[in-house]
């Protein structure tokens, strides 16, 4: 990562990551405003989860005086696959059914235009 790159991580979001990675690819290597712009239209709830990641390496961003906020842009965002929280539901004839309550951690670059 270059003097010209923000970073923001949010850890352990209680979504599936392949339910994030499905719209991570309509605001990938758009300028921030426009990214945010598409995602506040989006159903889905992975669109507000990826919104505060943005936000927050736009907040980033705002700390270091050399970096003009208005030309950044979406280098990068991954969603990686968290650790998986087990839990077992109540079937018929006394059985039980394993739920597996997947999280994820995305990352955001955002880069200087």
């Amino acid at each position: 990562m270059s003097a010209i790159e923000v970073k923001a991580v949010l850890k352990y979001v209680r979504i599936s990551s392949q339910k994030v990675r499905r719209l991570i690819g309509a605001v990938k290597g758009k300028p921030v405003q426009t990214g945010l712009d598409i995602l506040k239209y989006m159903p889905q709830k992975a669109a507000n989860v990826v919104e505060k990641v943005i936000r927050s390496a736009v907040a980033n961003a705002d700390q270091h005086s050399d970096i003009d906020i208005d030309s950044l842009v979406i280098r990068n965002i991954t969603a990686d696959q968290g650790p998986t929280l087990k839990r077992f539901k109540a079937r018929a004839r006394g059985r039980g059914t394993r739920i597996l309550k997947r999280t994820s951690h995305i990352t955001v670059i955002l880069a200087k235009g």
